[in-house]
Parts: C-alpha cells; sequence; structure tokens
C-alpha cells in the first residue's frame, strides 16, 4: 500500500502539488485524464482550484476524486 495524501494544493495546467503522509512532496498532472467524461468539470479551474483532501483521497465533490494509489504512482517527485 502506497503512503496516502495528506495536502493537496492546484497548481497551473492541471497538475496538483501533492504532500504525502511519508513527507514525500510529489507533482500529479491530471490533464491526460480530462478526456474521460467523469474528470471533464476539471477543465474548469475554477472548480479545479476546489481541491480538498478527504481520508488521504484527493476529491473536488462526491462524484470527482483520483485513487491515492494512482496519484502516487504516476506522480513525479519534486
Amino acid at each position: 500500500m502506497n503512503p496516502r495524501i495528506e495536502k493537496a494544493e492546484y497548481l497551473p495546467s492541471k497538475k496538483l502539488k501533492i504532500v504525502f503522509k511519508n513527507g514525500e512532496c510529489k507533482i500529479f498532472d491530471f490533464s491526460s485524464y480530462l478526456k474521460f467524461p467523469v474528470y471533464q468539470p476539471l477543465a474548469n479551474d475554477t472548480l479545479c482550484r476546489q481541491v480538498k483532501v478527504i481520508n488521504g483521497t484527493v476529491c473536488w465533490n462526491e462524484d470527482i476524486d483520483f485513487d491515492p494509489d494512482r496519484v502516487y504512482l504516476e506522480s513525479v517527485p519534486l
């Protein structure tokens, strides 16, 4: 099991700065996910800035989130 997310901050160009519970800080680029209908609302920067972390998962509302394992594995060290 990969570490869970502690903090998330939206960065321009559809990226998130993620701090994991183990202290690692990484960048997650979610721009490639915008082609999927569930993630299309994230094309709106206003919504993207509303990112929050609930129970170790990055999310925007009840409908949009990313699996924390996927975020960890697909992000790059800062």
